[in-house]
């Protein structure tokens, strides 16, 4: 029976790129341009919106009411916590609402959730939700792969919130509901079907690195 470990194994290349990018090691290091880190979080603000969309495209794709109220209560957060946190933490960098009201989105940007988007539109919750996945569940496992790394700096680390924001109780635990999730919907599948959903999975972890690299770039 397959599970989001063996979605993980079957990309291992790509999954090793997009947790350990040179954006991620720099970052932990606190050696991370400000600048790169500006724009990834401008674009990351811009990401978040349609995040939002995500959820309620997986609300009206939802077939029980279990996932219906689990689509809502993800919505919901992002829109009334994690924005809200989001700009507040924008704006201890210099990045004022207005600012990011009027920012363009990136190619990274476009590609990366136009692709999500796309996925769910075309196939069902389950291809939403692995297209979803390196990034409710990736972000998790970057924070506690930097936890774990002896170069890591926490003190003086102008990235320190980052880090701690992604390793919280509260993230490991959406983190780990969704683990969860996937794992019982991938035991079901066929191998065929889990052979489609590897290619989601690859996809959208490869748009993830370029996120990354966009923030390095700042394109």
């Amino acid at each position: 029976m397959p599970s989001f470990k063996d979605l993980t194994n079957a990309c291992a290349d790509e999954w090793y790129d997009y947790l350990q990018h040179d954006f991620v090691r720099q970052l932990g290091k606190g050696r991370l341009p400000e600048d790169a880190f500006r724009h990834y979080l401008q674009q990351d603000y811009l990401f978040l919106i349609h995040f939002a969309r995500a959820w309620a495209l997986a609300a009206y794709k939802s077939r029980s009411l279990s996932e219906l109220r689990q689509a809502t209560a993800s919505l919901d957060t992002i829109l009334n916590t994690e924005l809200t946190l989001h700009i507040g933490y924008c704006a201890e960098w210099g990045i004022s609402e207005d600012d990011l009201s009027e920012l363009p989105e990136s190619r990274a940007t476009l590609a990366y959730t136009r692709y999500v988007l796309d996925c769910g539109q075309r196939g069902d919750l389950l291809d939403l939700h692995v297209a979803l996945a390196p990034c409710l569940i990736g972000y998790g496992e970057i924070a506690e792969w930097l936890l774990d790394q002896d170069s890591t700096l926490i003190e003086d680390n102008p990235y320190a919130d980052w880090i701690a924001m992604y390793s919280s109780d509260d993230f490991k635990a959406a983190m780990e509901s969704e683990r969860e999730w996937l794992d019982a919907r991938l035991s079901e599948v066929s191998e065929r079907r889990f052979g489609e959903l590897v290619d989601v999975f690859r996809d959208a972890t490869r748009l993830e690195i370029d996120f990354w690299q966009m923030g390095l770039d700042q394109d």
